[in-house]
C-alpha cells in the first residue's frame, strides 16, 4: 500500500489539516463513512431567501442519502443555518473560499442565486450535473436545466410573476432542482434564549399573549413599510383590548420609529427590545412571541421558521410567493393596478400599504390568537 492510500478521502469525518472528531488515524478506523455524492448549494442572499431556500434540503436528503452538502451563503446569512443537521459545511462567500471551491469537485451544484458572480461561479466550478441558473458566454444569467426554466421566466417577464404566477417560492425552487414540494418546512434553530437585558425584565413571566412588531423593511423596494400611524394604532388597540405584551422588533433603520412608538403608547406592556441585536439574539426574541406582525422581511421569515403564527403586510412584493403553513393572514389592498411592482421607488405614494388600516390588522391578530 502506498503511503498516501491509507488515508480516506472520501470519509466525511476526514478533516486533513487535524485529526477527526474520533482521533483515529485512518487504516482499520471503524468510523469509516465514505460520501457517495457531494452537493453543492449556492445560495447567497437575501437573507429572508436563504431560510425559504432550507426546505430544499429535505428531498436533497431523501434523494442523495449519502450525500456531503455544502451551501455558500453570505457571511451575514451564516446564522441561519448553523446547527442545521442537514448541512455537512457552510461556507461563507470570500476570496479564499472561492479558490477553495474551484480545487473541489461536485456531483451536483444548485445555484439559486442569480447574481451574476454566483452564476458564474457555479458554471465554473467542476460538477457532473448543474439546477438553477448559470452564466452565458455573453455575460446573461441562464437556465443550466429545463426544470429551471420557470423560475428563470418570473425574472424575465412581469405579467407572468406580477398577476399569473400562484406558486410560492418554494414550489419555484423545488420544479427547478426536480423536486415537487410538499409543503417542507423551513429548518431554523430558535438559538439560545431570549438576550439577557430582556430576562432582566422579566419578559418570559410576562402573561400571553406576546406580539412581535416588527416594524421595520429592507431598503431595496418601496412599499415595504408599514406606516407610522398605522404602527401607533395597532399598538394601542392591542393594549386596550388584548391587553398583552408587545415587543418593538428591528434594526437600525427602525430605531426612529421605534422611539417615537415607545414615547407616543407609553405603556409598561410595550418593549422596545433594541436596534443592535445580532442576527442569534434577534431571532431568539422573536421565539418569544405568540404571533408577529410584520411586512415582507427577514423578520417575517424568522417567525415563519419558528412556527410562530404571522399577520404579513404586503405592498410591491408578491404574496403569492409566501407559505405561512397555515399559520398566518396575508393582508394586501385589493384592486390596485400598480401592486406588486418590485420598484425600488414609488411615485404614487406607496398607496399599496397606507391603504391597510389597522382594523384589517387588528381583525387578524384576534382571529389568529383565536384560533
Amino acid at each position: 500500500m502506498k503511503k498516501e492510500d491509507q488515508f480516506k478521502y472520501t470519509c466525511r469525518f476526514f478533516i486533513g489539516e487535524k485529526p477527526c472528531r474520533f482521533k483515529r488515524t485512518c487504516p482499520g478506523c471503524p468510523h469509516f463513512s465514505p460520501v457517495k455524492e457531494r452537493l453543492l448549494i449556492i445560495k447567497i442572499g437575501a437573507l429572508g431567501d436563504v431560510l425559504r431556500t432550507t426546505p430544499l434540503l429535505y428531498p436533497l436528503k431523501q434523494t442523495y442519502a449519502e450525500s456531503q452538502i455544502t451551501w455558500l451563503t453570505d457571511p451575514a446569512a451564516v446564522p441561519l443555518l448553523k446547527n442545521n443537521q442537514l448541512i455537512d459545511r457552510v461556507l461563507a462567500f470570500n476570496p479564499e473560499v472561492d479558490a477553495q471551491l474551484r480545487a473541489e469537485s461536485f456531483d451536483l451544484i444548485i445555484n439559486l442565486d442569480k447574481a451574476p458572480w454566483a452564476a458564474a461561479l457555479a458554471a465554473t466550478i467542476s460538477a457532473k450535473k448543474r439546477a438553477g441558473f448559470g452564466l452565458h458566454p455573453y455575460g446573461v444569467i441562464r437556465p443550466f436545466n429545463t426544470e429551471a426554466v420557470y423560475a428563470f421566466l418570473l425574472g424575465v417577464d412581469d405579467d407572468l410573476k406580477f398577476r399569473k404566477n400562484r406558486k410560492s417560492y418554494q414550489e419555484i425552487v423545488f420544479e427547478a432542482c426536480g423536486f415537487r414540494y410538499k409543503g417542507e418546512e423551513y429548518i431554523l434553530s430558535a438559538g439560545k434564549g431570549a438576550p439577557a437585558f430582556l430576562q432582566k425584565k422579566h419578559l418570559v413571566d410576562l402573561k400571553r399573549p406576546v406580539v412581535g412588531l416588527n416594524t421595520g423593511s429592507g431598503s431595496v423596494f418601496a412599499g415595504k413599510g408599514w406606516t407610522r400611524d398605522g404602527w401607533l394604532g395597532l399598538v394601542r388597540k392591542i393594549q386596550s383590548e388584548l391587553k398583552g405584551a408587545c415587543l418593538l422588533l428591528g434594526g437600525d433603520r427602525e430605531r426612529e420609529l421605534n422611539a417615537f412608538l415607545m414615547e407616543e403608547a407609553c405603556s409598561p406592556s410595550l418593549i422596545d427590545t433594541g436596534c443592535d441585536n445580532s442576527l442569534t439574539d434577534f431571532i431568539s426574541i422573536v421565539d418569544l412571541c405568540d404571533l408577529v406582525v410584520c411586512g415582507d422581511t427577514l423578520g417575517m421569515h424568522i417567525a415563519i421558521g419558528l412556527k410562530k403564527k404571522v399577520v404579513a403586510l404586503f405592498g410591491s412584493t408578491c404574496p403569492q410567493e409566501i407559505d405561512l403553513y397555515g399559520r398566518g393572514v396575508k393582508i394586501t389592498v385589493p384592486g390596485l393596478p400598480c401592486a406588486p411592482c418590485y420598484r425600488g421607488t414609488c411615485d404614487k405614494g406607496e398607496i399599496c400599504l397606507k391603504g391597510i388600516t389597522v382594523d384589517a390588522v387588528f381583525g387578524a391578530i384576534k382571529t389568529l390568537l383565536s384560533a
